[in-house]
Formats: structure tokens, C-alpha cells, sequence
């Protein structure tokens, strides 16, 4: 059955600029405008972190929306839901919340990221029954509910055990999107059973006495998608950015398509951008060199026409490459280059980075915090953008980067490699891209790309390029407009 209107409900926990950690909450910035103009109509949930503020997000509540009723197995809490637009679009995002679990600043935290491991499953029961009762209260009844990564990894289980036999959810669909392989939301089974009927928790994947929610939502979901075919193929063959998943993949496989990230180019047009010093376009570089001046001095460096900017938005987290690049940063200082680095995560971390920048204080300079405004001049101002992750199913900084003419210097993280072509000794590519993941391999991939920076006309050849390639969703929108409709049509 093709429905001239699918109605999908989009949950995540992290949607930028209202919370950032990685390449997931920038893909969802964009992905639900993209999934609109393809002929949805699309609503977000996520959680309402302490974080976030809502005089800045222009966050308000909604009467209606008040003391819903969210029942455990022991105890009913009360949820209350604010809503905003999703920034440059008119895409109602709700923002799930309730003091005694949200209140406190920070995402969930898992038994592999370490944390208040016991208070963030409760706050994940809690979020994942929330986004029913709040489905049924605001009366909007979703066709699809695409969840992506672990965090709403309950709801396809919940759908199918404590809410079979609501009317309200006949014939709701679910699809999941793996951004993340590794992290997979594993937490205690007996931490479950406390909280919930016996029936959901029978239906979790479990190892060891700990249950994942990212496998028990692949086993679970009407359909699988990853962000780009490479990774799909990597996870499904085992490789080793699969973390496991290939067990679970080995009977879905019919179910699993890799569809890669676009560029929602209504925020990601340097020649409209409000948030940059100056606008330019690929017929106007001399001021893309405005906005790289303002952001050296900016950052207390002195310009100079011969160093290129390199710019790098690392995340203290695991396999995010920042531990990599302070191993590499010695050799990389030895370049003639300059270094700005929006840095987040771990504090104690960014302190060492800071201390190490210290140390090159005329060509380096470390932003510890993420704000929209810098990540968009960084873009804006970079002549290459570092991007040293070592897991990536696709990511969305690439993408940026090459809108903006900052060419990328990646390693191979995954699926990442497979959206741009490797920069060659012919001159052609769109991204420098390093294939072994150690110090030595981006120092020296660093160096390529200065060294190719210093033959001007070959580099303005590659910046023009990379500005005129087709990176917006709407091949990509298409096909998971498909998998809705192929899923739906199943109900027949």
C-alpha cells in the first residue's frame, strides 16, 4: 500500500544544536527536513537533558502535554513534554521531561561508557515508555517509528508486548538506524526485571547477564538501515567495526540496507550562512580568507597567507581519533600550518590538550566548548578539516567540509572513506584520506595535503570542486521513503 503521506515519528538522544556528541545529532539536524520535502510528515522526540536550555531553543510546554501518566513495574512517574521547531524548519520536536531524571546535565551513560550506570536505565525506561504515552496523549498516530541507535531500543519490544493490544498502535511500524555499532546501550538484566513486566524483558537481547538494547532493537524492527552501504556491508561480514552486531545481522540480512548521509543545504550553504563572518561561494574565495583571519585572530593566532588553517571538532569519547591526534600533534606542529580545534568530552582530557597547545601558542588554539556559531566558521575557515576517527558508519563532517571548502583529511574509519574519493598523485579527489590508523600515518598525510596546499592553483582546483558536488538527501531521502512504504505495504 503507498501512502501519498507517511506520518513518522523520529527518536533519538542527541539532535544538534540542542545536544551534540557525535555524527548521529548533526544526521538528525538534517535527516527529518530531508525525509519532509521527500513527502513525509515528520516529528522528533528526543529527551529533555538538563543541558539544554530553553530560553535559547525557545522551548515552551504544552498544557495538554502535562503530568502524563508513565507506569513501570513498581511505580508511575509523571512526564511532562516541552516542544520547540526543529531550527530552519517547521518540524515539531518534543522534548520529553521529568525533573528527578533529567534535571542533571548529561546523555545516558551505559556499563561500557562507565557512569551512573543504575540512575541512566531508569531515566531509559522511563524515556522509552514516555514516547508511547506521549504518542497516545497528543492523539498523532505515527505509520513509522524510526528510532536511531540504542536509545529508544525498547520501543519495538514494548510495541509488540505491553502495548499489543492497544488500539492506538495498530499497525505502527518500526525501523532502526545503526550510526554507531559500538555503542549499544548495555546495562544490567536485573536492572530491567525491576522495571518492567516479565513478557518485555523475555524479549531483550542478552549476553552475560547484561542486556543490549541496540541488538534487542535490530531483533525487533520491521527494518534495519545503516548510513552508508560500505558499513553495511562491513557489520554484516564481521568485520571489526562490526562490535558483535554480525550475530545478530546473520538472519536479517534481507532487512538491512546502508543508505548514505546527504547535506541539508538550507543550513549548509556558505553563500547564505548567517552564522559565518562573510558569505562566499566557490566563485568567491577571497572571502572564505575573510572568515579565516577573523577566526585566527579570533583564536589568538597571527595569520599568515602561506600556513594553512587546519581545523579538527574532536570529541573526547572513544574511538572519536582525539587521543590520536595529541600522539601525532609533535609532528604535525613541525608543519607550517595552523591548528584550531573546537574540543568537547572529557575535561581532564581537553586540559592535557590545552596544555600541550601551550606549547605552540603562536600556531595552535583550543576552543573547549561546541557552539552552532563555531563549528560553522570553523567550516567556514578552514583550508582542510581534520577528521581522525577511528569508527565512522558515515558521518556528516565531511560533507560540511566540502560544502565549505575545507578539503578533509580522514583516516579510512569505516564508511566514512566510501562518501568522498581519495585525493591521488593525478591531482583528481575530493579528500585525503589515511588507511592506517596510527600517528605516523596522519602526520604524514597532514604533510600530503600542506604540500599540495603550496601548489595554488592545483588547490583551488580541488576547494571549487568539493564546493560544487552533489551532497544533498534527496537520491538518499528516496530510498528510505521506499523502505517505509515497503514495510507498510506488508501490513496488507
Amino acid at each position: 500500500m503507498s501512502r501519498s503521506t507517511c506520518k513518522v515519528l523520529y527518536v533519538s538522544g542527541e539532535i544538534s544544536p540542542f545536544v551534540r556528541v557525535s555524527a548521529l545529532a548533526d544526521f538528525m539536524a538534517s535527516f527529518p527536513q530531508a525525509m519532509e520535502e521527500a513527502g513525509c510528515e515528520a516529528r522528533i522526540m528526543m529527551p529533555k537533558y538538563g543541558t539544554i536550555n530553553d530560553r535559547k531553543f525557545r522551548l515552551h510546554d504544552v498544557l495538554r502535554l502535562s503530568d502524563i501518566e508513565v507506569r513501570s513495574k513498581e511505580k508511575t512517574d509523571l512526564l511532562h513534554v516541552k516542544v520547540t521547531a526543529l531550527p530552519s524548519s517547521k518540524i515539531q520536536t518534543y522534548f520529553l521531561y521529568n525533573e528527578k531524571y533529567f534535571k542533571r546535565n548529561g546523555l545516558f551513560a551505559d556499563t561500557r561508557q562507565g557512569g551512573d550506570v543504575k540512575n541512566s536505565l531508569e531515566r531509559l525506561v522511563f524515556f522509552n515508555l514516555g514516547i508511547l504515552e506521549t504518542l497516545q496523549r497528543l492523539g498523532w498516530k505515527p505509520d513509522i517509528i524510526h528510532c536511531h541507535d540504542w536509545y529508544a531500543g525498547l520501543v519495538p519490544v514494548l510495541l509488540k508486548t505491553l502495548y499489543a493490544d492497544c488500539e492506538f498502535f495498530r499497525d505502527v511500524r518500526t525501523v532502526l538506524t545503526i550510526h554507531n555499532a559500538y555503542r549499544q546501550g548495555i546495562y544490567p538484566l536485573k536492572g530491567f526485571r525491576k522495571m518492567l513486566p516479565d513478557d518485555v524483558v523475555d524479549m531483550l537481547h542478552v549476553d552475560h547477564e547484561d542486556a543490549n538494547l541496540l541488538m534487542t532493537a535490530m531483533e525487533h524492527s520491521d527494518a534495519l538501515t545503516t548510513t552508508s552501504p560500505a558499513y553495511a556491508e562491513k557489520i554484516m561480514e564481521g568485520d571489526d567495526l562490526a562490535f558483535g552486531l554480525q550475530d545478530v545481522l546473520a538472519g536479517r540480512k534481507k532487512e538491512l540496507a546502508g543508505i548514505r548521509n546527504g547535506l541539508e543545504v538550507k543550513q549548509w550553504n556558505p553563500s547564505a550562512d548567517k552564522l559565518i563572518k562573510r558569505r562566499f561561494d566557490a566563485g568567491r574565495l577571497e572571502e572564505k580568507e575573510e572568515n579565516k583571519t577573523f577566526l585566527l585572530e579570533d583564536s589568538g593566532l597571527q595569520p599568515d597567507d602561506a600556513a594553512p588553517l587546519i581545523g579538527a571538532v574532536l570529541n573526547f569519547e572513544r574511538f572519536q581519533g582525539a587521543d590520536l591526534l595529541m600522539e601525532a600533534l609533535d609532528a604535525v606542529m613541525k608543519l607550517d600550518v595552523r591548528l584550531v580545534i573546537s574540543a568537547t568530552g572529557d575535561k581532564k582530557a581537553i586540559a592535557r590538550l590545552k596544555e600541550m597547545a601551550a606549547g605552540y601558542s603562536e600556531k595552535m588554539a583550543v576552543h573547549p566548548e561546541f557552539t552552532d556559531v563555531l563549528y560553522h566558521q570553523l567550516m567556514a575557515s578552514s583550508d582542510m578539516l581534520l577528521i581522525p576517527a577511528e569508527v565512522e558508519s558515515c558521518g556528516m563532517m565531511q560533507f560540511y567540509a566540502m560544502c565549505y571548502g575545507a578539503v578533509p583529511v580522514m583516516y579510512d574509519a569505516g564508511g566514512n572513506a566510501s562518501t568522498v574519493e581519495e585525493i591521488t598523485g593525478d591531482g583528481t579527489g575530493s579528500a585525503f584520506v589515511f588507511h592506517e590508523y596510527t600517528a605516523d600515518a596522519l602526520a604524514a598525510k597532514l604533510a600530503e595535503a600542506v604540500d599540495v596546499y603550496h601548489d595554488r592553483q592545483r588547490w583551488q582546483e580541488l576547494v571549487t570542486a568539493d564546493m560544487q558536488r552533489d551532497l544533498s538527501w534527496e537520491t538518499s531521502a528516496q530510498k528510505y521513503r521506499e523502505i517505509y512504504e515497503g514495510i507498510l505495504e506488508g501490513e496488507e
